[in-house]
C-alpha cells in the first residue's frame, strides 16, 4: 500500500482505503488490542468497531501525523474505553494468556524451556500496569520508537523513556520472583 497523505484523503474512495488500512495493519491492531483486554474474542470484535469508527471519522484525519499513527491512537482510545466500560466492569470474559510461538530449536527440551519462558515473559507483560504495558507491547512487539510511541500515546518522550525504564524494571522483579519460586 502507497502512503497515504491527508492530500489522498479526499480524492480517494473511503471504502477502498479502509479495506486498505484493514489488510495492512488489522493484525498488528487486534495485537495491540490484545494487549490490552487479555482476550482474543474480544479483542477481535474491538478491532473490527475500531475499523468502523475509523470509516466514520476518516474526515477527522488532518495528516499532522501518520496515519498508522492516527490508526494507533484510536486503537489505544478504544482499548481504554472498553476497559473503562459498565460491560468490561460487570463481565468477565476469561481466557488464557496465548503462549508467544517460539522459533524451531533443536530439541523437544529446549522448545519446551523457551515456550515456557515465553509464556512466563508474556504473561508478567500482560501483568504491568496499563501505563507500563502499553510502552512495553510497543516498543518491543511492534517495534515502535520513542518518539513513535510519544505521538501514539499523546505523552512527552522523556514520559515513555521513564515508563519503559520503569516496565523493565517491574518486568525484571516479577521474572525474578518467579524463577525465585520455580527453584
Amino acid at each position: 500500500m502507497e502512503e497515504i497523505t491527508y492530500a489522498s484523503i479526499t480524492t480517494v474512495n473511503h471504502e477502498e482505503l479502509i479495506d486498505d488500512l484493514m489488510r495492512t495493519y488489522g493484525q498488528e491492531i487486534q495485537q495491540l488490542v490484545y494487549a490490552y483486554v487479555h482476550n482474543e474474542t474480544i479483542a477481535e470484535d474491538l478491532t473490527q468497531e475500531i475499523f468502523v469508527k475509523c470509516y466514520k471519522s476518516i474526515e477527522s484525519y488532518k495528516g499532522k501525523s501518520s496515519i498508522k499513527t492516527w490508526l494507533w491512537r484510536i486503537a489505544i482510545n478504544h482499548s481504554k474505553d472498553y476497559l473503562k466500560s459498565w460491560y468490561n466492569q460487570r463481565v468477565k470474559v476469561s481466557e488464557d494468556v496465548g503462549l508467544i510461538i517460539s522459533e524451531r530449536r533443536d530439541s523437544v527440551e529446549q522448545t519446551v524451556i523457551q515456550q515456557d519462558e515465553d509464556a512466563q515473559l508474556a504473561y508478567s507483560v500482560m501483568q504491568l500496569p496499563i501505563k507500563y504495558r502499553e510502552v512495553i507491547y510497543l516498543f518491543y512487539y511492534e517495534e515502535r520508537s520513542i518518539k513513535e510511541i510519544a505521538s501514539i500515546l499523546e505523552v512527552n518522550g522523556n514520559t515513555i523513556k521513564t515508563r519503559l525504564r520503569k516496565g523493565k524494571s517491574l518486568l525484571k522483579e516479577m521474572l525474578e520472583g518467579s524463577l525465585w519460586m520455580n527453584d
